[in-house]
């Protein structure tokens, strides 16, 4: 029977990916047939995510050092923040529109359908011009890694890949989270973006311009923490503020793993409390 299970759990994930990837392909090629279109709003989206880091640079005009971090340091967490949102968000960002299906009652239009629920509202209205934002932070990460001097090992260069694709799965069950809550709150999109949106603005500043009840809620109880502030702290050979080992440094894609698992017991708790608009 355990098998069995474990077979229908693979096949409903496998089926997943693909609903997720054809109507994905669906949105592609709508947007591309506009693609004037398509190139302003990457771009407008590229120059309104580069405003937060312009802000940055008119702080450093005016001090040496934020918090001890010079400019290339919180480049670098900048763009590993920037990097790993941005691939969050362009892969399943419109998760924050649930709770106007759940108030107008266009859920149960998903609800109908033979595709994993959570693949329908994840691809729903792809944006791909959120390009713009994950190619912005690649700049900045680019100019962080081409300014500091870093003594590469052969671990920090395979923390790299690792780092930046762990945030973006935190991300990515934070997204999930935020929007199981909505099942209940219905109208939560902001306290949803205040946990994605807000929480890629905290990381782009040094951890020790926060107080430490702060930083302990985002490395014990949220765990944005393990998108950037641990690792790159290894990387750039800073000691984090809570004294934690180095080796904590290495543990995203375990957290990433069960930040993923507990955001999908969420979702499903979430869905089963959805009573249809005609009920």
């Amino acid at each position: 029977m355990g098998d069995i299970g474990h077979v229908g759990q693979t096949g409903r994930v496998a089926d997943g990916l693909r609903a997720y990837r054809l109507i994905v392909a669906m949105w592609i090629k709508s947007t591309m047939a506009y693609r004037a279109s398509f190139v302003m709003t990457t771009v407008g989206n590229f120059a309104a995510t580069a405003l937060d880091f312009v802000a940055i640079l008119l702080m450093f005009s005016r001090v040496d050092a934020l918090g001890g971090y010079t400019l290339p340091e919180i480049a670098f967490l900048y763009g590993l923040s920037g990097v790993a949102f941005g691939l969050a968000d362009l892969a399943i960002g419109s998760m924050d529109r649930l709770g106007r299906r759940v108030r107008d009652g266009t859920l149960d239009t998903l609800l109908v359908r033979p595709v994993p629920v959570l693949a329908q509202v994840a691809a729903d209205r792809f944006g791909l011009r959120r390009l713009g934002r994950v190619a912005q932070g690649a700049l900045v990460l680019g100019y962080a890694l081409a300014t500091l001097d870093i003594d590469w090992t052969p671990q920090k260069v395979l923390l790299m890949p690792v780092m930046l694709l762990s945030g973006a799965a935190i991300f990515c069950a934070v997204f999930v989270a935020g929007a199981a809550f909505q099942f209940v709150a219905q109208d939560a999109s902001e306290v949803q973006n205040a946990f994605t949106y807000g929480g890629t603005t905290l990381l782009q500043y040094p951890p020790t311009v926060f107080g430490k009840e702060l930083v302990r809620g985002v490395t014990f109880v949220l765990p944005l923490a393990f998108v950037n502030w641990l690792p790159a702290s290894y990387i750039l050979g800073r000691p984090y503020p809570l004294d934690l080992p180095q080796w904590v440094a290495f543990t995203p894609p375990l957290v990433a793993v069960a930040c993923c698992a507990l955001a999908g017991l969420a979702w499903r708790a979430g869905l089963k409390t959805y009573r249809s608009t005609g009920s």
